[in-house]
């Protein structure tokens, strides 16, 4: 294939060195980078037979991974406010989820991934529901986003019986998906029990044993959000999630825990000698009023941290730069202003979301071998960057003033998906329009009495 070689004012690399380059470029053959050119490389090297696309007045860094996702809650935005997690969950998300039709989750995934695109997410962990999670993969394919998905598994869900499936077909219908959706490509798969209060000790160990099955197969739930799920897990389990987790076999280097704000020092201990990944998701924290996960205590004890939305109704985002400035923010008090530099919370944003996924070989930072998976920053839309060649304030600005506006270009797998900030793999007005016309049809399906 021909090349691409790309030009950007600057190179943010995020490898173990945190290059950044001035005045160099990529060069890529067939999704995967071949080198990266210092500026003097660059003066020398040949004239390439391919594309060359000068992005003057840009910055390149690796595509944002999101870890912890909803796509099929984004067409409930503003539909479940000023609620704790297990009434938000009883009174709104379950109702919500349950009146998903295989279009209107199609079109809530559309939703969520265009917006994820023009924010710069290239890679997501995304648990679905119970049911259509054929509908989100279908819109995975279309648009180009690299994700893990998983339909929702749930045999216990007393407060909404219409998202309870008996045990044996829930878990052989994820291990079927498993069998038709994970590979090494762009679409893999991570079995979802959805948390310890919905799932029964069968259940669990049944999804484990899917990731046993299937190499590269992850395990993805929920532990440790609020305090009032807390007790409830210790009145069911007589133990706390993480302890609980470890004890039926299900805490190793495969396992993602959704925000864990609240580990008591054994589960610590547990995360860091299982290699179990914590997924941290700021903003939803906060807006659940659930608690703040003690971040800077977790990565001291060498676990694996990554930062995630959420879904829109929790959220009620799902652009990463927001929870890069809040997941800095919210530890300084506690912790002091020297906790959660930008480029540590930067690294979480790439490189962490990569080594949770298992796939750190192959994205979360720009290097020779590793797939395009690039994104351009026009950082001159940030007001107070006045000197984008300024080399260390370059983090500070992408973390503390970056929004999805400095987005111009994403790429995934070398292939364009935005560019010139217009989607080159999805109609944005046209998705709008089949939300607003989904969102009315869910309203009446779910009958909620009061909103």
């Amino acid at each position: 294939m021909r090349d691409i070689l790309l030009k950007p004012d600057v190179i943010v690399t995020m490898d173990d060195r945190r290059r950044v380059l001035f005045g160099g470029a990529l060069i890529i053959r067939d999704g995967i980078i071949q080198s990266i050119l210092t500026r003097e490389e660059l003066a020398a090297f040949p004239r390439i037979q391919g594309e060359v696309v000068d992005c003057a007045g840009q910055t390149a860094l690796p595509g944002f991974i999101q870890t912890h996702l909803h796509l099929c809650q984004t067409l409930f935005r503003g539909l479940a406010d000023e609620l704790e997690l297990l009434d938000w969950l009883r009174l709104r998300i379950f109702p919500l989820e349950a009146a998903h039709t295989l279009a209107s989750m199609y079109t809530s995934a559309m939703l969520g991934i265009a917006e994820l695109i023009r924010s710069g997410t290239t890679t997501i962990l995304d648990m679905g529901s119970v049911y259509h999670e054929e509908a989100v993969v279908h819109a995975l394919e279309e648009t180009g986003l690299r994700a893990f998905v998983g339909k929702a598994m749930m045999d216990r869900n007393d407060v909404f019986p219409g998202l309870r499936e008996p045990t044996r077909v829930a878990v052989e219908s994820a291990r079927e998906q498993a069998k038709i959706w994970h590979g090494s490509g762009r679409i893999r798969y991570a079995v979802a029990p959805r948390f310890v209060l919905s799932c029964t000790e069968e259940l669990l160990r049944g999804a484990q044993e899917i990731t046993a099955e299937f190499p590269g197969v992850l395990f993805h739930t929920h532990a440790a959000e609020n305090r009032h799920e807390m007790e409830a897990v210790r009145k069911q389990c007589g133990m706390d999630n993480v302890e609980y987790f470890a004890s039926i076999g299900a805490l190793n280097a495969s396992t993602c825990l959704a925000h864990c704000c609240w580990l008591n020092d054994r589960e610590v201990d547990l995360l860091a000698e299982r290699q179990a990944h914590v997924l941290h998701c700021p903003s939803s924290n906060l807006k659940l009023a659930s608690g703040i996960a003690d971040v800077p205590r977790l990565l001291s004890k060498g676990i694996s941290v990554s930062l995630g939305a959420d879904g829109a109704p929790c959220n009620n985002s799902l652009d990463m730069f927001a929870e890069m400035r809040l997941a800095a923010l919210i530890q300084k008090p506690t912790h002091g202003p020297a906790a959660m530099p930008a480029w540590q919370v930067l690294e979480l944003a790439t490189r962490g979301g990569a080594e949770a996924l298992g796939i750190g070989r192959e994205v979360g930072s720009l290097e020779p071998g590793k797939k395009a998976d690039v994104v351009l920053l026009d950082l001159r839309r940030s007001w107070n960057n006045l000197l984008p060649d300024a080399y260390p304030s370059l983090a500070s600005t992408i973390v503390y003033t970056g929004s999805p506006e400095n987005v111009s270009n994403v790429m995934i797998d070398g292939n364009w998906v935005y560019r010139n900030r217009e989607f080159q793999t999805l109609d944005d007005s046209r998705v709008t329009a089949r939300g607003t016309e989904e969102l009315r049809s869910i309203l009446k399906r779910a009958r909620l009495e009061t909103l």
